[in-house]
């Protein structure tokens, strides 16, 4: 049974998985199901647990965010499912394992609805942890660095409780992540589920919607297209990006461990947003012009991972440099603006 003495631990046994686990003569596939795997990481995430001949893979997705495309190598497969699903709405579907990633992670998205950027987190949370219960499921969410909001300590530890305002503009994603994290603990302590819990920092790689709003997409979408690189004033605001074959790397690595977490998964690389603009410029499109414009509400002034309790626990550390990932996801968006190296 998983536990962390600095959460608490639970006396309650975890609920029984399907009796094919246990089969003395027939030892069959581990069943996944991944909510928000036709999404940029899902669909990385959903690659990698394909790789495993053994693993049965269903994905639930309600296409809000997310494409059928990522997943268009994979349809037809006999162990791959595919499902139309909200997960504010009850699944009941035979799994062992949960990988749980449905929710906007985008500024753009997670603000276009901000209620039902809630009841995804919250009601989509309690949803799965139910399905976990019945089913006797290990569940993974995945969490985020926005529960640290706009940290006073630098670079952020898992034992950092966060500074958030709960009532922005950006709160229905910061505080949804918050309940989300509280509900899995709960049903962890109070009903024995194996849960673990990653908080993922900022991600990049191929198939990243391509307006998306996120920095790295604005800035090598806008170099394709010529346009000048916009930088949030004042530039100064740093963030550290992971390539996200390292990224899903962390979270496999999380599920099949032996601790809860909460764990931090990120690139402890940091950059200013200036920086950023300055190395995209040099690698993509020296000549283009760099242009300051009016910040959002909330944007948080730095974020950093300490990822020691990750390379500790999980013997995880990223490998790809922002400065080879990035040609990698330039030219997915080249395929899919249609614009070609001269």
């Amino acid at each position: 049974m998983a536990t962390n003495s600095s959460n608490g631990t639970t006396t309650k046994s975890p609920p029984m998985p399907s009796p094919l686990r246990n089969s003395k003569f027939l030892q069959s596939n581990m069943r996944i199901l991944v909510t928000g795997g036709a999404g940029f990481i899902g669909s990385h995430l959903v690659d990698r647990l394909m790789q495993n001949e053994k693993n049965e893979v269903i994905v639930a997705d309600n296409y809000f965010t997310g494409s059928k495309d990522n997943l268009k190598k994979w349809i037809g497969h006999p162990r791959f499912e595919l499902i139309r699903h909200d997960v504010t709405e009850p699944l009941m579907v035979e799994v062992d394992r949960i990988y749980h990633l449905a929710c906007p992670a985008s500024p753009i998205f997670y603000k276009y609805n901000p209620v039902k950027t809630i009841k995804t987190n919250v009601i989509g949370t309690l949803n799965m942890l139910g399905l976990a219960k019945r089913v006797g499921a290990r569940i993974l969410l995945t969490s985020t660095s926005e529960v640290y909001g706009d940290p006073l300590v630098h670079p952020q530890p898992e034992t950092y409780w966060g500074n958030v305002n709960p009532i922005g503009v950006r709160s229905c994603y910061d505080e949804g992540k918050r309940v989300a994290e509280t509900l899995m603990f709960d049903y962890h302590r109070q009903h024995g589920i194996e849960i673990r819990i990653a908080r993922i920092f900022n991600t990049y790689g191929p198939r990243m919607n391509i307006d998306d709003g996120r920095v790295v997409s604005n800035f090598i979408a806008q170099a394709l297209r010529g346009e000048a690189l916009t930088v949030q004033k004042p530039g100064t605001q740093t963030r550290s990006f992971c390539y996200v074959s390292d990224m899903v790397d962390g979270l496999m690595r999380l599920m099949e461990g032996d601790q809860t977490g909460p764990t931090n998964i990120g690139n402890p690389g940091e950059f200013t947003m200036v920086e950023l603009a300055e190395t995209v410029k040099e690698l993509k499109k020296p000549d283009v012009e760099i242009k300051m414009v009016e910040n959002t509400p909330d944007d948080p002034r730095q974020r950093k991972p300490d990822i020691s309790k990750a390379k500790e626990v999980l013997g995880w550390e990223p490998k790809v440099k922002l400065r080879e990932g990035l040609p990698l996801m330039e030219e997915d968006f080249r395929l899919r603006l249609g614009v070609f190296k001269k």
